[in-house]
């Protein structure tokens, strides 16, 4: 079950899950963005958490960041709210019976973790090679299920907790200063910069 929060043109991608194997969608309706004050990575925790109580899954996969807030926050808010075990930055997964295995990218290189399902996983980019659809699948996808349903009747309040106070790009750097010879280098280090 591939699910989606968001404007109506998230069904496009709801659809290309559904052609590339999914058996059905559910897509929750809103025109909140967080870069336009709404919708932060707690409310899709919790409309993600109604989705998941509601479809009783074992495994939750959600990516790992999303490209407007760049949080990655929202899988181990999910997972606090479900209290289900975790794994963020995933590069592989074993499922066996009640347990998965997965290796996961950290900044000093990778560990292989196991955790008790249920479990909400999030994906790294190396997790999986998406297969590309085929024509007949794609046909198939415009019949499979595609539920949807407005955000705000999911009992969640979509109020953000995170406020952008504004955004700014980093001052311009000064152009820099071409020398003749090594000699002149020092110098100016020693005398104008003061770092020698």
């Amino acid at each position: 079950v591939a699910v989606s929060i968001g404007p109506k043109q998230a069904q496009e991608t709801l659809r290309s899950a559904l052609a590339m194997g999914c058996d059905r969608a559910i897509h929750i309706t809103t025109d909140a963005r967080l870069d336009q004050g709404g919708l932060d990575p707690l409310a899709v925790a919790q409309l993600l958490q109604k989705i998941v109580e509601k479809e009783e899954p074992d495994l939750v996969l959600v990516g790992k960041q999303s490209i407007d807030g760049d949080h990655g926050t929202t899988a181990p808010m999910l997972a606090e709210l479900l209290g289900w075990s975790q794994a963020t930055f995933a590069a592989s997964l074993n499922v066996d019976g009640t347990t998965a295995e997965v290796e996961r990218e950290t900044d000093a290189g990778t560990e292989v973790i196991k955790i008790q399902l249920p479990a909400v996983v999030s994906a790294d980019l190396r997790l999986n090679a998406p297969r590309y659809p085929k024509l007949p699948n794609i046909m198939k996808a415009k019949k499979k299920p595609l539920e949807a349903g407005d955000a705000a009747s999911l009992g969640v309040d979509l109020t953000p907790s995170i406020v952008v106070e504004g955004v700014a790009p980093p001052a311009a750097r000064k152009a820099g200063v071409t020398v003749e010879s090594v000699d002149d280098l020092v110098d100016k280090l020693k005398n104008e910069a003061a770092v020698l």
